[in-house]
């Protein structure tokens, strides 16, 4: 690891200074969630000029991989050792959420392209790539997340006009449903472990709403999830959950933790913007944050959804 840029020990003093939009300067008390390994502390992994997003693990080949950009360039990087990243995808057409699929390829959103693809991890590149849905009319994919029966989620915000975004499921069979309309910019998203219950970050509103999960893959009537007491309102951005249930939140001055309830748990403080996180690790016990110019790892106590 890099030098570590944040004590989690220093933070247990529960106190963070958060910047609202107005240039005021509130000190926010907020404990540090106690899913975070003891004396564990951010670390520095990488940094570039480029805003980062799309952490994802490969378990069999045990590297970290995440996207990148830079205007329109676009790229998938991988992490070859201590601040060292490669390219793995060059020119992905705007891939930015990525997920673990159940197969163990990573599900990508991409977003100039209006697609959701899946690629294998190969060590120089991907060794299969597969286009899960397409559509020239959708806006820009964004985030992606799969259910344990194999409903692949996804959203479609329009950033511009905030008319016509979406989320939508494929099912197993191949159909593609708009699910949610109803929001005008859906961002980050990600399902329950146990595939019942829908979380969509409110770019709109800045808060988390949930869904409960019908049978036929789409959603019931949503509500307020979580919306954390912050003087903070850069936007919800990419979420994870681990093995209990908990929800990783990005944005809003950090990265918030959430009970399966909708229970504040505490805010992970992050010095940029935080636009992602998720977890890996040979024990699914760390946790990835992308953000701008920076990527980090934490430490955890719980490992992610994916590993329990």
């Amino acid at each position: 690891m890099l030098k570590s840029v944040t004590s989690i020990l220093l933070l247990c003093l529960l106190v963070c200074d958060t910047l609202p939009l107005s240039g005021a300067e509130p000190k926010e008390s907020h404990p540090v969630p106690r899913t975070v390994a003891p004396g564990a502390e951010l670390e520095e992994e990488y940094a570039a000029k480029a805003f980062f997003e799309g952490p994802v693990w490969d378990p069999v080949g045990k590297k970290w991989y995440f996207t990148s950009f830079v205007d329109k360039d676009t790229k998938i990087l991988r992490l070859d050792g201590e601040g060292q990243a490669r390219i793995w995808l060059d020119n992905t057409k705007g891939i930015n959420g990525t997920y673990l699929s159940n197969e163990g390829n990573m599900l990508g959103a991409q977003a100039y392209g209006q697609h959701v693809m899946s690629y294998g991890f190969g060590e120089s590149g991907p060794s299969e790539t597969t286009v899960i849905a397409a559509n020239p009319q959708w806006n820009q994919p964004n985030d992606v997340c799969q259910t344990p029966n194999g409903n692949i989620y996804f959203t479609d915000p329009d950033f511009k006009n905030r008319k016509t975004s979406a989320v939508y499921v494929r099912t197993t069979d191949g159909a593609v449903k708009k699910i949610i309309t109803e929001m005008p910019v859906p961002n980050g998203i990600i399902a329950s472990n146990d595939g019942k219950t829908l979380y969509v970050g409110d770019s709109h509103e800045k808060l988390w709403r949930s869904y409960p999960i019908l049978e036929d893959g789409t959603v019931g009537e949503g509500k307020v999830f979580f919306n954390p007491e912050t003087a903070r309102q850069d936007s919800p951005d990419g979420m994870s959950i681990d093995a209990e249930g908990n929800l990783y939140l990005s944005g809003r001055g950090g990265v918030w933790v959430a009970s399966p309830e909708g229970k504040s748990l505490g805010l992970i403080p992050v010095p940029v913007f935080c636009s992602n996180v998720s977890f890996g690790g040979e024990d699914g016990k760390t946790l990835l944050l992308t953000c701008s110019n920076k990527v980090y790892s934490l430490k955890m106590k719980v490992p992610g959804g994916q590993y329990r």
